[in-house]
C-alpha cells in the first residue's frame, strides 16, 4: 500500500472528538501563495471539505508571519516562489510562532535541492500545482496526521537525482562486467575475446561506460570505478 493510499484509508478517523462526538474536527487551514487565482480556487475546495475549515489567507510570508499566528491553523499550504521570504523561508519563520502546526508546499518547483530545503525546514507534505483535488486532500489528510508525503512525481525526481549523483548507479550488469575487466587491464581484444562478444559491442559499452562516469578515457573511468567502490580488484 501507497504512502498515499494509507493516507486515504487513515483519513475517516481524523479529529473525532474525544468527548464522544464521531465527527471530525475540521482543520483549520491557511493559505500562503502571491496569486489571487490559486488563493481562491484553494478557498473554494477547502470550504466544500467538511473536514477543513479556511481560516486565512497571505500573499507573501511578510504577511503571513502578521496573521497566521493569531489565527492558530492546524495546516499551512505555502507556495514556494512569493516576494519577499520563500516559501521555505516563511515555513521556518513560522514554525517557532505555531509549533503545533503542519506545513505542506503546493508549487510549480520540480527541483529536487528545493524538495530537500522545504522538508528540511520543516515541511511534511510537496505537491505540484497541477495535482488533483483528491491528491491535495489526501496530501493534507496526511500532512494533519503529522506524516510526511510527497507526491509520486516528486518522489521519482529525489529517486533519479539521488540516482545521478552516485557515480556509475546507471551502469548496467553488463558495462559494469567490462568496467571490472577494464579495471584490470584488459584491452578491448581481450574482452572481446573473454566475453565472446564483437568489438564493435565492447566498444559501444566502452563508450557508453565513459560517458555514464563522465570520464575522458579508460584511466579516468577505472580510477573513478575504484574510488567509488563499483569495482574491486580483489
Amino acid at each position: 500500500m501507497t504512502t498515499m493510499e494509507r493516507a486515504v484509508k487513515d483519513a475517516a478517523t481524523f479529529g473525532d472528538d474525544p468527548a464522544g462526538d464521531r465527527r471530525p474536527r475540521p482543520v483549520r487551514v491557511f493559505v500562503i501563495d502571491d496569486h489571487p487565482m490559486i488563493r481562491h480556487g484553494l478557498a473554494a475546495m477547502i470550504r466544500g471539505e467538511r473536514e477543513f475549515e479556511w481560516v486565512g489567507e497571505a500573499a507573501s510570508g511578510d504577511d503571513a508571519l502578521k496573521l497566521a499566528p493569531a489565527l492558530l491553523p492546524d495546516l499551512v499550504l505555502v507556495d514556494l516562489v512569493m516576494p519577499g521570504p520563500d516559501g521555505v523561508a516563511t515555513i521556518e519563520a513560522l514554525k517557532p510562532l505555531l509549533p503545533a502546526a503542519h506545513f505542506v508546499v503546493l508549487t510549480s518547483v520540480l527541483e529536487p535541492a528545493e524538495v530537500r530545503r522545504a522538508m528540511d525546514a520543516g515541511a511534511g507534505g510537496y505537491l505540484l500545482k497541477s495535482a488533483s483535488t483528491q491528491e491535495l486532500v489526501t496530501v493534507m489528510r496526511s500532512a494533519a496526521r503529522g506524516q510526511r508525503v510527497l507526491a509520486p512525481e516528486v518522489s521519482d525526481a529525489l529517486a533519479a537525482d539521488e540516482r545521478a549523483a552516485v557515480p556509475g548507479a546507471d551502469l548496467t550488469q553488463r558495462e559494469r562486467e567490462l568496467l571490472g575487466l577494464m579495471a584490470r587491464g584488459l584491452s578491448n581484444q581481450q574482452i572481446s575475446n573473454r566475453l565472446g562478444i564483437a568489438m564493435p559491442t565492447v566498444k559501444f559499452h566502452v563508450t557508453n561506460i565513459l560517458a555514464k562516469l563522465h570520464a575522458d578515457n579508460r584511466t579516468e573511468a577505472v580510477l573513478t570505478a575504484l574510488r567509488s567502490k563499483i569495482v574491486s580488484l580483489d
